[in-house]
């Protein structure tokens, strides 16, 4: 087991060793959510699973603070409503749970971020399809193979691995540095 151990270690560590290379495309998402913020917009997260727990997660980072005191930024997880997800998914269905808030919620200019290991998760990639019929920016994080939610964001962040568990690691450290970049670009 002590092998197997060291081999998960080395896998995840050549994981981050290659995120390297996605730092044009994590400039390019930082850039896009802090011209949001600037433009007083706001910054949408959606995802299924643990992609929801990260949505949560960065929302939050956003609203109340990553690493320094500073105002809050207006973000939202699209996952925390349980009113409206479980009306959406009985009265509609599963495959609208995210786009129906983000025809609510979002306007011209704020940024849809869409996390989807797969990158074939239909409610995250009809939210997608949605936000761009309505004037927003979209973001999605996947997995290396992108799914077909690469071909609808504006920007994708495709992860070296087809693992669920090493992409869900991979993309809280991006979300990470998203939210770091923000705070010092925006918070000088």
């Amino acid at each position: 087991m002590i092998n197997y151990i060291e081999n998960e270690f080395e896998t995840i560590a050549q994981n981050f060793q290659q995120l390297k290379n996605l730092a044009p495309t994590i400039q390019q998402a930082a850039n896009m959510c802090i011209e949001a913020f600037k433009n007083g917009n706001k910054v949408m997260f959606c995802g299924n699973g643990g992609s929801a727990s990260d949505s949560q997660h960065l929302a939050a980072e956003l609203v109340c603070k990553y690493r320094k005191e500073r105002a809050a930024l207006n973000a939202i997880a699209l996952v925390t409503n349980t009113s409206v997800l479980t009306a959406a998914a009985n009265d509609l269905a599963f495959d609208y749970i995210f786009e129906r808030q983000v025809e609510a919620l979002g306007r011209e200019g704020d940024v849809l971020f869409a996390l989807t290991t797969s990158g074939k998760s239909i409610n995250v990639i009809r939210a997608v399809e949605r936000a761009k019929e309505l004037g927003l920016k979209t973001i999605a994080m996947t997995g290396a193979t992108g799914g077909s939610v690469k071909y609808k964001a504006d920007i994708t962040i495709q992860t070296p691995s087809e693992i669920t568990n090493n992409i869900q690691e991979m993309h809280i450290a991006i979300g990470h540095l998203i939210c770091d970049i923000i705070e010092k670009e925006m918070f000088k």
